[in-house]
């Protein structure tokens, strides 16, 4: 019998192993030469500039006050979407999860913005926004309204690419907090109804903290990807107006590709990843997850 369960393992082994070692070369390939990368003044237009340089370029982001201003952006972004997105998510679980008319189809619907390519939500979205093109026009031009310049005004062209990415990733959210509500054990909630306990008490003080892994685990996954908006941002600002929709990962693109500074942008891409890594773990290790994974 052992014989047998290690000839298994073998096999298994043998047959994994063509899988494996792809799986190493496209990920950590890459993530090797990134940060090999990091360390030199990489050059397109000097094929002499991969040479070891030091932490010149990471000395270079502290003193770059356009890579600040990128870390302000990116940070009001993942702010902004990752709370609306949970907060949304779990109102309409809470109402998915409910003997409502069609409701198989209406929780179809809500995933069709989640199935989307990013550059089709990109597309649609800023179609939205163009003055001259919105279908917004049928609603405020009887009333005299004028569209303001929504993805070329300061002031308004973030607050597009937030509500964009929210439109799209809510769905996310609420498939993972409706399946955790339908999880849920009755027997918390049939108790507290018996003693008198509001529609209220019993969310606040049952469903939430019960809810409360499957929050974190939406947050965390909402947060990664918050760092990865790129299409959005390319389709519907470009960065702009100036650098005010400019996130780190857009301009770590526009350092590498439009300036052709390869070991600068992999500097940023190295911070940015370091910080999706931290903030992560600092996720994970909030107080009482733990448990309640347990």
């Amino acid at each position: 019998m052992t014989s047998h369960a290690a000839y298994r393992r073998r096999v298994v082994a043998i047959l994994l192993a063509p899988a494996l070692f792809v799986l190493i070369a496209v990920t950590a390939g890459p993530l090797l030469y990134l940060l090999v990368t990091s360390f030199t003044p990489l050059d397109l237009t000097r094929p002499d500039s991969f040479r070891f340089s030091g932490f010149d370029n990471y000395r270079e982001l502290l003193r770059d006050d356009r890579f600040w201003n990128s870390v302000g952006v990116q940070f009001r972004l993942s702010a902004a979407t990752v709370l609306a997105q949970l907060v949304l998510g779990l109102g309409l679980a809470l109402l998915l999860n409910r003997p409502l008319p069609f409701r198989e189809a209406l929780r179809t619907g809500f995933m069709v913005p989640m199935v989307l390519p990013p550059i089709i939500v990109a597309i649609i979205w800023k179609i939205w926004f163009t003055p001259l093109l919105t279908p917004l026009n049928v609603l405020t031009v009887p009333l005299g309204i004028v569209q303001p310049s929504w993805l070329t005004e300061p002031a308004l062209a973030l607050g597009t690419i937030v509500l964009a990415d929210v439109w799209e990733w809510t769905p996310f959210t609420t498939l993972i907090l409706l399946a955790a509500l339908q999880m849920m054990p009755d027997e918390p909630l049939e108790a507290a109804r018996v003693d008198g306990a509001s529609p209220w008490q019993q969310f606040l003080w049952i469903i939430l903290p019960l809810l409360r892994p499957a929050l974190m685990a939406a947050g965390l996954f909402r947060l990664i990807d918050s760092f990865k908006a790129f299409p959005l941002i390319f389709v519907m600002t470009g960065g702009g107006p100036g650098v005010a929709t400019e996130p780190t990962n857009y301009y770590a693109y526009t350092q590498a590709f439009n300036q052709t500074f390869i070991g600068y942008s992999s500097a940023m891409i190295v911070v940015m990843l370091m910080v999706t890594m931290a903030l992560s773990a600092l996720i994970l290790g909030l107080p009482g997850l733990q448990r309640d994974a347990d």
